[in-house]
């Protein structure tokens, strides 16, 4: 009749202390014990002491289990301490070479042979067993990695579908495509095909590999072949002179070499377009840098040529002063961002001529000084002046081979003339460059106007016109069109009253509109921006940007004397 006596633990410290239910630590022991110390605690839970506690060897056995037990653990674990383990979805598509490694020999294992069945160990088991998510198991990390591996690839190709799909929408016409593929880069250098087979692949599978060459060359820029060269006159495969042609470029030496030119007639023929002949001397008289009379232009060049050295002399030095090292060295840094794909540009006497020019304008006006865009106003001039020089392609032309008279030409006369095209657009330029901000807003009032759907689309997707329309503005749309078309371009630029400043509103506004069907296509933020900074104009010739010119001198009758229609 007498109760029974409550179970004490004999190890512990506090005696006559009553035990949970022994039923419930059977069965939590039964999982597995905490890491270290199986069989001490195993002793302590019967209720009973082992001989042995007393002695040394007693005393030194459950540290040496426990050593022995984490030893096995980490043995088995496919994790170490310290080591650096890959964030999922760091990239996009996730891109790990050592897990596409691991993943391709387990492929291949897996073929040949079952997997191995690991025997689970008694700590993973507690771990299941406790729901102790701080940790996975040898078994689970393998699943994960394969079903990691699967995600990847269905991931990748969600991914290119859409590229296909929005690439098929922009596919060139057959004849493009296959000059595409005729004409390939090689360091550089545009060389032929030494396949037949490219040539007999379909549109298709060249939109495919052109979409997976810009996939892998991720986060860098794609190199873009150079299909047409800048002294192409037309992308479109034109007859390089016609007739039509032929009697243009007898006009404009009829002007050109009378004693009077009349500047004019000289823009309302250059308006469509200058021909490559006698570009150099109609661009000189056009910018003002030259006057109308022929028998001044001589002496004019001499002394402006003299003058521009002699600022050489007096001020280039002083770049390594203090309070100029931070220009210069800003001019340094974007000279070999210059034209990149262009080797012409990549040639060290090129970039020493192109710094001499910009730090001397920057001295020269310390209103605005140098800002990131101005050079890239150098390259047109630059590129027409050398053309005078120059019978074959410009763009692998080795300028060390020119005489040092026909280079300090060059550079005189593209200083000059940058000179003055940034007179007229200086604003552009000051601090926090207010004639650009300007001209953005003008230009969302204008799109609002003549094309309410898109310019709704973009404040639908919160896209704002400074996100994109800043570096058209601050660049004159030379990011966005080939060296070539911005030549064409600024034939017609110079033709007209305000060219680079007024008229560039109107280009900008066509140049918008003419991707409409593409803009609306786009129905996000981040597809809309990728859009509007990488406008596929890469095969664009005279033809494109005659009719771009075209719509823009519509815009401008339609909105340059009538504000209000575009003002809210």
């Amino acid at each position: 009749g007498l109760a029974e006596p409550e179970a004490v633990d004999p190890g512990s410290q506090w005696p006559g202390v009553a035990l949970p239910d022994p039923k419930w630590r059977r069965r939590s022991l039964a999982a597995g014990p905490p890491e270290g110390g199986g069989e001490a605690a195993s002793a302590r839970g019967s209720g009973t002491c082992r001989p042995c506690s007393s002695s040394g060897a007693g005393r030194g056995l459950a540290p040496a289990m426990a050593a022995e037990s984490s030893k096995q653990f980490w043995k088995r674990s496919a994790k170490l301490p310290g080591s650096i383990q890959p964030v999922y979805g760091a990239q996009h598509p996730p891109l790990d070479p050592r897990l596409t490694k691991n993943f391709i020999k387990e492929r291949s294992k897996g073929n040949a042979l079952p997997l191995k069945n690991k025997k689970a160990s008694s700590f993973h088991e507690f771990a299941r067993n406790t729901s102790d998510a701080w940790d996975i198991g040898d078994d689970e990390d393998e699943d994960f990695s394969s079903s990691f591996q699967t995600l990847n690839s269905k991931v990748a190709k969600a991914t290119a579908a859409q590229v296909l799909e929005n690439h098929s929408k922009l596919r060139v016409k057959p004849e493009r495509a296959q000059s595409a593929l005729s004409e390939m880069p090689t360091n550089c250098k545009v060389i032929k095909s030494s396949s037949e087979a490219q040539l007999s692949r379909s549109p298709e599978d060249a939109c495919v590999r052109n979409a997976l060459h810009k996939q892998q060359s991720l986060p860098l820029r794609p190199i873009i072949p150079l299909v047409a060269r800048i002294s192409d006159q037309n992308a479109s495969g034109a007859p390089p002179m016609t007739v039509r042609e032929k009697t243009r470029l007898e006009k404009f030496r009829q002007l050109l070499s009378s004693h009077n030119t009349d500047l004019d007639e000289l823009r309302k023929c250059s308006w469509p377009g200058v021909p490559r002949e006698v570009r150099p001397v109609t661009w000189r008289l056009l910018s003002g840098y030259l006057p109308a009379n022929k028998e001044r232009r001589k002496l004019t060049l001499q002394r402006k040529r003299e003058e521009y050295f002699g600022f050489i002399e007096q001020y280039y030095d002083s770049r390594n002063e203090e309070h100029h090292q931070d220009t210069y060295r800003q001019i340094h840094i974007d000279i070999p961002r210059t034209n990149p794909l262009i080797p012409l540009f990549q040639q060290p006497l090129v970039q020493e001529i192109f710094e001499r020019i910009l730090f001397i304008w920057a001295i020269r006006h310390p209103a605005s000084g140098y800002v990131q865009g101005i050079n890239d106003l150098v390259t047109p001039f630059f590129v027409v002046f050398l053309s005078e020089h120059v019978e074959e392609d410009v763009e692998n032309f080795d300028v060390t081979t020119l005489s040092q008279d026909v280079l300090r030409s060059i550079e005189a006369d593209s200083f000059w003339c940058m000179s003055k095209l940034l007179d007229g657009i200086q604003d552009n330029y000051t601090f926090a460059q207010p004639g650009i901000q300007k001209k953005v807003k003008a230009l969302e009032e204008l799109v609002s106007r003549i094309d309410e759907q898109v310019h709704n689309h973009f404040r639908k997707y919160e896209v704002e016109y400074l996100q994109f329309a800043f570096r058209w503005m601050n660049n004159l749309l030379m990011r966005e069109l080939p060296l070539r078309c911005t030549i064409r371009l600024w034939d017609t630029y110079q033709s007209e009253p305000e060219g680079f400043s007024h008229f560039h509103l109107y280009v900008c506004a066509a140049f918008l509109i003419k991707w409409r069907k593409e803009i609306l296509d786009e129905e996000d933020f981040q597809g809309l921006l990728m859009l509007l900074q990488n406008l596929p104009t890469i095969h664009w010739g005279n033809e494109e940007i005659g009719l771009l010119l075209a719509e823009a001198y519509r815009l401008k009758y339609m909105f340059a004397d009538a504000p209000n229609h575009y003002r809210r």
